[in-house]
């Protein structure tokens, strides 16, 4: 108890100056576990993928459509249990910044492939009922304060015109994980729509085809068999697991994610930085009081404790904010940011790294003036109060 009534005494000697020492490293802390949470809710699509799905698009990109009849020759395939589809509807739902995710799909087939989607069979029935109706996700739902009933208007993009869609149901996830942002309407409303005004075979085109297999370790297997049907075709495809699939979005922001894991990284540094020329001073102004320790006997060792545990407990006052503090800052973001991200949540793992590296802040900070006070000399340290 002495020794930690000390050490407190000690760390708030300069008050002003281990104020913002300590102010800068709740900012780096923080902004650490913030950028950590940005870069793990980039992947959490990928977390949430299921082992049992293939996604089946075009070979040449994403963006290029393939015909619905492959739906049947995919289903005959050994080992395939179901096929849905699924195109990317865009659309502008008043403004711009307004963004979720909006897919036209096959209701009766998608929900069986999508079992972590839980939607209450009378909802799902009024959802198939109707040709204008709507699903959405319960994040979705609680942000802009929809509920059964309502009527969302649309501005087409990709299918031009005014769309409405009436919720008919509101679906929720098995887990955290689960995508609850994500606006689901009828395939057919779209392909009748494109039939009546471009009258042409672009009617009969999906997106992208979800295949559900039963044995998950024959997913390479039954992937090269479905591209292998539609080798040399006029839109050959590519089959891939939908964690790889994930994965191949994700990558296409790669240089982003390396940015923001650089940035995180720096400013760990430039606090420790701060921290070290904190320590180094505290350390010279007491060269005397160390000295003076030494001639009463104190060890070396205990004049190192001294500063480490000094060091330790403004790094530990410190991260400990600075970890609170990720949880409101979290919050802030997603708010401005929407459902931009899937699942936005300060995981066990960041702040187990948040408490390290305010740890290692400590530590790293302390180590140079703590070997350099073990070693000064009595006599020099004594001539240094006079």
């Amino acid at each position: 108890m002495f020794i930690f009534k000390l050490l407190l005494k000690n760390a708030f000697r300069h008050k002003l100056r281990t104020l913002l020492t300590m102010v800068g490293l709740i900012v780096a802390i923080s902004a650490y576990g913030l950028l950590r949470t940005i870069v793990d809710a980039w992947y959490a699509g990928v977390d949430a993928t299921s082992s049992t799905r293939l996604i089946t698009r075009s070979a040449i990109s994403v963006g290029y459509p393939l015909p619905l009849y492959y739906a049947d020759r995919i289903r005959k395939v050994e080992g395939v249990s179901e096929v849905t589809w699924a195109n990317w509807f865009g659309g502008i739902y008043i403004d711009r910044k307004n963004f979720f995710a909006r897919f036209a799909v096959d209701g009766p087939s998608y929900f069986k492939i999508y079992p972590e989607y839980r939607i209450s069979d009378d909802e799902k029935a009024a959802f198939l009922a109707d040709r204008q109706g709507a699903v959405i996700g319960r994040q979705l739902a609680q942000r802009y304060g929809w509920k059964v009933g309502d009527v969302i208007p649309l501005s087409g993009t990709l299918y031009p015109g005014k769309w409405n869609f009436n919720i008919r149901g509101i679906y929720h996830g098995d887990d955290a994980r689960t995508d609850e942002s994500l606006m689901l309407m009828h395939w057919t409303l779209l392909s009748e729509s494109v039939r009546k005004q471009l009258n042409s075979g672009a009617a009969n085109q999906v997106g992208i085809y979800v295949v559900n297999i039963k044995d998950p370790t024959r997913a390479a297997a039954i992937s090269q068999e479905i591209d292998k049907i539609f080798h040399n075709s006029s839109a050959e495809t590519r089959t891939e697991t939908e964690k790889a699939f994930q994965l191949g979005i994700v990558s296409m922001s790669q240089a982003i994610l390396l940015a923001i894991r650089a940035v995180s990284f720096v400013v760990i540094l430039i606090i420790m930085a701060v921290m070290a020329n904190t320590m180094t001073m505290t350390a010279r102004e007491r060269l005397a009081e160390y000295a003076t320790l030494k001639a009463l006997g104190f060890s070396p060792g205990f004049v190192v404790k001294l500063l480490f545990g000094e060091s330790l407990m403004i790094a530990a006052i410190g991260g400990g904010v600075g970890i609170a503090m990720t949880f409101p800052l979290a919050m802030g973001f997603v708010s401005q940011t929407g459902t931009l991200f899937k699942v936005f949540e300060v995981s066990q793992g960041t702040m187990v790294f948040q408490a390290l590296a305010a740890l290692g802040v400590g530590l790293i900070a302390a180590a140079w003036p703590a070997w350099k006070m073990s070693r000064i000399d009595i006599v020099q340290g004594l001539r240094h109060v006079a």
